[in-house]
């Protein structure tokens, strides 16, 4: 299938989470026999910091962010047999749905593929009827998620959407996987993220917070928008970590700290791109406490979970490198064998075969009718 995937950037990491999900679904898809054009508008200086350039497995095109650039852009969703718009795009946001429902054809499958579900749904249940997104779902054959699980699901199949089906983060094994440490990433716990409005407080309740309680301890954070931020002295800040950087980031500390935002807290069931990355390196991962963390990692044996900064201080100061290796090495396995994009591939696959099916059924029955 020709799929036309409208989404932040596919080429840049910058202030984009979702780029390490954008490339390990594709990068699966593309040999499953789908041609696949990403669009990503030129904005947020992200072309200036790109990871990786133009892949073989999609094409990509760089537009810019402007009405004539959008205009563009959406015209070439009338040659598609799927049309995805992805949430966070950070650009004509409402244009982009509105456009590429209305360009693509009746018989091409229309998806939202939501990677920040429980901020969108927050959204929609403030804006009321009004909300672009909920005008949009009458038109759409599938939302997708980034994760979010069942109170997800129940959220968007009540607010109208056809079907809602959860394709949770993974690991892509040639990309993350184990390297040898690296002495610029040394550290007790590093945490990388990068800092917004609804992550902030947790990251001074489960980073900084044990941080200071731990003084003799090295703490590394990397990510964007932390140079103004008080810190404790014996935290070091690297700035943005470039994703070619991420295995040696993952590999060359005691621990490893996932932090997740407010909103995905507390819907749960939302593994961020750093869990698989790290669990990928063979890290030793230690996470803030979420609902469904077991269908992804195994408390104690695979992961180390912490409900407050003391709990983060309390693993950490009972940490020894040799039950940090055993920890690494399991959640490792685990994710392998369970969680990788080889596997949400195949499920994004068998979804969209199914839903061209349904949509060739529908038309064959109004025919006969």
């Amino acid at each position: 299938m020709r799929i036309a995937f409208y989404g932040s950037s596919l080429l840049s990491s910058y202030w984009n989470g979702a780029a390490t999900y954008y490339r390990g679904l594709l990068r699966d898809l593309a040999p499953r026999g789908h041609s696949i054009t990403f669009y990503e508008p030129d904005a947020f200086d992200r072309q200036q910091h790109r990871d990786i350039e133009p892949p073989p497995w999609a094409a990509v095109r760089v537009y810019p962010a402007t009405e004539a650039g959008l205009r563009s852009v959406v015209a070439e969703a009338a040659a598609a047999d799927v049309v995805v718009k992805a949430s966070g795009v950070g650009v004509f946001d409402r244009e982009l749905l509105e456009g590429v429902v209305a360009a693509s054809r009746p018989e091409a499958i229309r998806v939202f593929w939501d990677v920040d579900a429980a901020a969108t749904l927050d959204e929609m249940r403030a804006a009321g009827p009004d909300h672009p997104l909920r005008r949009a779902l009458p038109s759409l054959d599938l939302v997708l998620t980034y994760g979010g699980g069942p109170p997800v699901v129940e959220a968007y199949e009540g607010f109208g959407a056809r079907r809602c089906v959860p394709i949770y983060n993974a690991l892509d094994p040639e990309t993350h996987h184990p390297v040898p440490s690296d002495d610029r990433f040394a550290a007790d716990l590093s945490f990388l993220g990068n800092r917004l409005p609804d992550r902030e407080a947790r990251v001074e309740r489960f980073f900084l917070d044990p941080a200071s309680r731990l003084p003799d301890r090295r703490f590394l954070i990397g990510g964007n928008g932390w140079d103004s931020k008080a810190m404790p002295p014996n935290v070091r800040h690297l700035g943005h970590v470039y994703t070619r950087d991420h295995n040696a980031f993952n590999t060359s500390s005691l621990a490893v700290l996932n932090i997740a935002r407010d909103s995905m807290a507390a819907v749960g069931y939302s593994p961020a791109t750093r869990v698989f990355e790290a669990a990928g390196a063979g890290a030793c991962l230690v996470t803030d406490a979420w609902t469904g963390l077991e269908l992804f990692l195994r408390e104690g044996e695979e992961v180390l979970v912490a409900r407050d900064g003391a709990d983060v201080a309390a693993h950490l100061s009972a940490l020894t490198p040799e039950r940090a290796r055993a920890i690494g090495e399991a959640g490792r396995a685990r994710i392998l064998a369970e969680h990788t994009y080889a596997r949400r591939g195949a499920e994004v696959d068998a979804l969209l075969r199914e839903e061209a099916a349904r949509k060739r059924g529908a038309k064959l029955a109004k025919g006969a009718a």
